[in-house]
């Protein structure tokens, strides 16, 4: 048939968290979105064989391996999406550039800003993502399109943000591949700052100068339990940050409000579905924060789920994203976040880092 969807062959590193939740986007993807591409789920690879087999059936992945190269070396994959620990991105991804294999890779995208840039550099010539999946949280695209129509005015003065789990006051997790700085990097830095930072950059620009502390209050960790961050955005507004995983009582909260001259945005994802919008162009008397229920119609994404007023949840987010993702493939268009729009996050990581350890101010260099 001349109009046969082309099948993409896909192989996902990964039988975690993350790879439950890849799994999901590739086998739904197809059911909300027109999808140019036949996907086709070829192969899974993790370190666990039994619990991969099980894995396997139920996603419905064709095949499985416990060694990351059989997804590299195969002629028969297109993709190869990693949702490996940290400290294999960057080997991983290097192999599958030079394959010239698509490269999706799950966040902080690796354990040190020269991996970073190193793989930037491999991937030059194919098509790559990461997956910082909460840029396609409805209300947070609205929160763009807003401020791109210049509802919150001319100039920004204020972007806070925080990221507040409680994961790392468990002992039952002091052995997780997360708190071991060879495998994870960065402690909440790289694990929950770095959303905070690519969704701050996606909204607001670029963040041009830092000024961190962090501290580790589970004894004998050596990664970070939470960092707070002062930031000058190139755009001349203030930035906060703060991310821990000792925030005792809350499980998963990520949230930022915005101020500029015209009005404010309030976001949670706690209430994913919604977003907070006060207009200072309302009469005084009538000024109030409008909580906004991004669910549609006219929202981004969510006309391809439910009727409007009906709530997505957190795997939406990921789906959304994949679909972008193909849809920028089939064009031949560049996808965002890409491996360069991630590798300035990962500069402002990096200066986050060196700002806690020398204690000062440091510059973060221009994308």
């Amino acid at each position: 048939m001349p109009n046969a969807r082309p099948e993409l062959r896909v192989a996902l590193l990964g039988q975690g968290l993350m790879g439950k939740a890849h799994s999901n986007a590739w086998c739904q993807v197809e059911h909300f979105f027109d999808v140019p591409y036949r996907i086709r789920r070829a192969l899974i690879v993790g370190r666990d064989e039994e619990r991969l087999e099980k894995m396997a059936q139920r996603w419905g992945w064709e095949s499985v391996s416990t060694d990351w190269h059989s997804a590299v070396d195969r002629s028969d994959i297109d993709a190869v999406d990693i949702g490996l620990p940290n400290h294999l991105h960057a080997p991983v991804s290097l192999a599958a550039a030079a394959a010239g294999k698509i490269i999706l890779c799950e966040k902080p995208m690796a354990t040190s800003l020269a991996d970073a840039e190193a793989m930037t550099a491999a991937a030059a010539k194919v098509p790559t993502a990461v997956w910082y999946n909460y840029r396609r949280v409805p209300a947070v695209g609205f929160a763009r399109q807003l401020i791109a129509e210049g509802r919150l005015g001319t100039t920004i003065y204020h972007y806070r943000a925080a990221y507040l789990n409680q994961s790392g006051a468990d002992p039952s997790r002091a052995g997780a591949w997360r708190m071991d700085p060879a495998l994870a990097g960065t402690g909440a830095t790289g694990d929950l700052l770095s959303h905070l930072i690519d969704t701050a950059q996606w909204l607001n620009g670029e963040i041009g100068e830092v000024c961190a502390t962090d501290r580790t209050f589970f004894p004998g960790r050596q990664v970070d339990d939470a960092v707070l961050t002062l930031a000058a955005f190139r755009n001349g507004s203030a930035g906060t940050f703060e991310a821990t995983r000792f925030a005792i009582g809350c499980r998963n909260r990520s949230r930022f409000e915005l101020h500029g001259s015209g009005g404010m945005l309030q976001f949670d994802m706690d209430n994913m579905n919604y977003l907070g919008f006060l207009d200072a162009a309302d009469a005084a008397s009538v000024q109030a924060v409008r909580n906004v229920m991004v669910t549609g119609p006219g929202h981004p994404w969510v006309d391809h789920f439910w009727r409007p007023g009906h709530a997505i949840g957190y795997e939406h987010t990921f789906i959304a994203a994949l679909s972008d993702f193909l849809s920028a493939l089939a064009r031949g268009e560049r996808f965002h976040p890409d491996f360069a729009d991630a590798l300035q996050t990962e500069r402002v990581l990096e200066a986050v880092g060196r700002s806690a350890a020398e204690r000062q101010w440091v510059r973060v260099p221009a994308g």
